[in-house]
């Protein structure tokens, strides 16, 4: 393996907001699922759980959301919610297993945060594109009853759409030496 590769792989990676109509095939999904859960995790505990979005629940989503935004914004911010959820290709939710203490807690959503690097990285590297959302719908009831996510024992890490990249935004970090301290 080339370590120029995995740089330039790591470096790259967007955010994408605007995706191509077209869906991905769901085999590049589920590859990227096997290659999450190779993350780095705190004894073992493997505490993520995958949900991949049909279009029934797609929908069930998007009117979820615009129903949020309808309640706190405006009927206008609604309507542009859900035209903007069902225009993307495909989703999936991940979760993050809680219950067993605080600690553990946080160590199993840090590596559900991991999990969900490696796939978009996974993704990313055959040219699929992903945004992670954590949007007030992800924190909703409704959004987990949907789902069929029992609040108690799982934590919504993140909503994450997906497809072909209709735009690759440019993006600009802080140079190393203002996020470095040296102790």
């Amino acid at each position: 393996m080339n370590p120029e590769d995995v740089i330039s792989l790591l470096r790259g990676r967007r955010t994408v907001n605007l995706f191509e109509p077209d869906p991905v095939d769901e085999q590049l999904l589920l590859q990227a699922i096997e290659v999450a859960r190779w993350a780095p995790n705190h004894r073992l505990t493997e505490p993520w759980r995958f949900y991949v979005i049909g279009p029934e629940k797609k929908e069930q989503i998007a009117r979820r959301a615009a129903a949020i935004d309808a309640a706190e914004k405006d009927q206008s911010a609604a309507d542009a919610r859900y035209r903007r959820m069902m225009a993307v290709p495909a989703g999936f939710v991940l979760t993050s297993r809680i219950g067993n203490g605080e600690l553990t807690d946080l160590e199993d959503y840090a590596a559900s945060c991991c999990a969900a690097q490696n796939l978009m990285l996974c993704l990313w590297a055959q040219g699929v594109g992903v945004k992670w959302t954590t949007g007030a719908v992800t924190r909703d009831a409704g959004f987990y009853a949907l789902l069929g996510i029992e609040a108690a024992r799982e934590r919504v890490v993140g909503y994450f759409w997906y497809g072909k990249p209709k735009f690759v935004p440019e993006q600009k970090r802080r140079p190393t030496e203002e996020i470095i301290v040296r102790a």
